[in-house]
């Protein structure tokens, strides 16, 4: 188990498919390789950006063996095991082996919208039963239920397992709270690309990141430059990838990051139902940006 906070630039992998639906495992090596190879700090395998609600357990599991075997130790690992049913969680994270993985990602229960103290008692659960340090997911877009930060303050300060956030609410009042009153070695972690710049300026340790997929060298330098006081430099990484960032959640992630890394040789911009590929126009766009980088 790791011992050192979670800090960096993390990149949130896609699934790559074939047109028949099927995984391409040839591409999900390649986009591995290529992160690791442009300098991301750390790998997070399953998360939302893998379209794992559309992901079957053998998959899943042949998933991380891949990643794991393409990494081979070089750059930590998260894996994301979450659901809505606090019990099911539990049993897929005690099924889980743990090997070459340095963090479980428990993203917040969905569509059921528990309150507070069932949020609390939730992710209580999973702590206690993870071999690894818990990073909280806080993505209210999606899961309908909003962790406080009281909550997430409580949880840092009660159960140790509980290493860190991803906190991609959006709400600066809600972070900057989390950021001024956390424990010692509580991370932040960024869940939105566009504000990272200034969560890390607030004291944030990371992001784990969308665009990184297609962008890793700049996203890992932009987190390194912040570790350095190079605003300048940051603020330049920044403002480059910034209308790319826009276009890629245009007509949702991860259909915007798999048209980039169509556009880059890296896989194909294949989705599973209900998603669906971007248009042409925004294709065309992302196209001639990424030429522009």
């Amino acid at each position: 188990m790791l011992t050192t906070p979670i800090r960096g630039a993390g990149v949130a992998l896609v699934t790559p498919f074939f047109s028949d639906g099927k995984i391409d495992y040839p591409a999900l090596r390649r986009v591995t390789e290529y992160t690791i190879a442009k300098g991301i700090d750390f790998l997070v395998v399953l998360g939302t950006t893998a379209e794992t609600p559309t992901l079957d357990k053998d998959e899943k599991k042949e998933i991380v063996r891949v990643i794991l075997e393409v990494n081979n130790g070089r750059k930590p690992v998260v894996l994301g095991i979450g659901g809505n049913d606090t019990r099911a969680v539990i049993k897929l994270v005690e099924e889980q082996s743990f090997t070459g993985i340095h963090y479980l990602l428990n993203v917040a229960p969905y569509y059921n919208k528990p309150n507070q103290s069932g949020l609390y008692k939730h992710f209580e659960a999973v702590a206690d039963c993870s071999p690894v340090p818990v990073i909280l997911y806080n993505v209210p877009g999606r899961t309908g239920s909003n962790i406080s930060a009281d909550t997430t303050l409580r949880l840092a300060a009660d159960k140790k397992n509980i290493a860190a956030i991803k906190e991609a609410s959006g709400n600066f009042d809600q972070i900057m709270t989390i950021l001024r009153d956390r424990p010692k070695g509580f991370a932040v972690l960024s869940g939105d690309d566009a504000i990272t710049l200034p969560l890390l300026a607030l004291g944030a340790q990371g992001v784990i990141s969308v665009i990184a997929n297609a962008c890793p060298d700049r996203m890992s330098q932009l987190v390194s430059a912040m570790d350095r006081k190079d605003m300048e430099r940051a603020q330049k990484l920044h403002y480059e990838m910034l209308e790319l960032v826009s276009m890629i959640f245009a007509e949702g992630s991860p259909a915007g990051i798999k048209s980039a890394l169509h556009h880059l040789g890296l896989c194909e911009e294949n989705l599973r139902l209900p998603l669906t590929p971007v248009s042409d126009t925004l294709g065309t766009k992302i196209r001639d940006y990424l030429k522009k980088l």
